[in-house]
Order: C-alpha cells, then sequence, then structure tokens
C-alpha cells in the first residue's frame, strides 16, 4: 500500500534567485507521482503547514550574513506550534547568497536541530557573486546549472519521500 507524502517547500525571495531555485526543486519533485508538492512563501506558510507535511525543503536569501527576515518571521512564528510534533522528518535548505551563504545555513540547521529534522542533503547554496548596491537590489537570473541542481535535489527528496528512505 503506497500512501501520498507531502513535500512542503517554504521559501523567501526578493530579487528572483530564491524564487526560481525553489520552483526549480518543485520541477524535479513534482515528477514524483506519490508525493505532493506545496509551495508557500514564508509570509503565507505556519504550524499547521509543517504539521501536514512529511519533508521539508527551506529555501532564502542570506541578507547581512543571515536568513531573510520574512523567512525568520515565518520560522519565529512556526517554531513553538511545530516544536516536538515534527520530530525525526527530513529537510534540505537552498540558500542564495551574494558572496557565501554560510551563515544562513548555520541558522536554518540551528532551527532544524531545534525540531529534530534529519538533514536529508548537503545545503545547496548559490552563489550571485553580488557585491555593489546595484547588483544586490538587480533582479536576478539564475544560471541553467544551478536550476538544474535545485531539479535534482527536488526528484531526489521526492523520491526518497515516496520510497519511505526518510
Amino acid at each position: 500500500m503506497n500512501t501520498a507524502k507531502t513535500l512542503l517547500l517554504v521559501y523567501q525571495s526578493t530579487t528572483g534567485a530564491t524564487e526560481q531555485m525553489i520552483r526549480a526543486v518543485a520541477r524535479g519533485a513534482a515528477d514524483e507521482p506519490d508525493v505532493t508538492v506545496r509551495l508557500l512563501a514564508a509570509r503565507d506558510a505556519g504550524p499547521d503547514d509543517l504539521l501536514a507535511a512529511d519533508g521539508y525543503v527551506f529555501a532564502c536569501p542570506e541578507n547581512l550574513a543571515a536568513i531573510a527576515g520574512l523567512m525568520k518571521d515565518f520560522f519565529d512564528r512556526s517554531y513553538y506550534g511545530a516544536l516536538d510534533h515534527i520530530n525525526g522528518r527530513p529537510y534540505a535548505t537552498v540558500v542564495c547568497a551574494g558572496s557565501d551563504g554560510s551563515n544562513a545555513v548555520r541558522q536554518i540547521a540551528r532551527i532544524a536541530t531545534g525540531w529534530r529534522l534529519r538533514e536529508i542533503a548537503p545545503p545547496l547554496i548559490v552563489c550571485t557573486r553580488a557585491q555593489t548596491t546595484e547588483a544586490i537590489l538587480a533582479p536576478k537570473v539564475v544560471p541553467e546549472a544551478d536550476l538544474e541542481k535545485g531539479v535534482e535535489l527536488g526528484a531526489a527528496f521526492a523520491a526518497g519521500l515516496a520510497m519511505g528512505a526518510f
């Protein structure tokens, strides 16, 4: 008996790079017939969405060496409502950054540790190399090679969920 699973993708995007990446993850996951993919902007997601899902991808830009404010708001609003109810569920992280991304990855990992989630893939960091005010604020176009990494992450995550590997 195959029970459908739900993969929740929660994201924040300001200049488009993170949205392009999370949509690539969604495309990859959509090929798995036994997995329902829910894509929600961080401002629209909350603890009930976490409770209703079997796995998660959290995606955001790194702003000022930290997770984007609206993503932090999602975690703040959801943390205690999900605490001790989602232990052991799998997650992955996607971060778009101008130069590094590691601080945002660390912050998400700390939150996931508190929720006792299991990381199922190394964090996917896309470096936009935006360093000037103009480049940072400009709409982004993510290279196809990076988008393909997102598709691969989504496909692998969904396949693992469907097989019960996670």
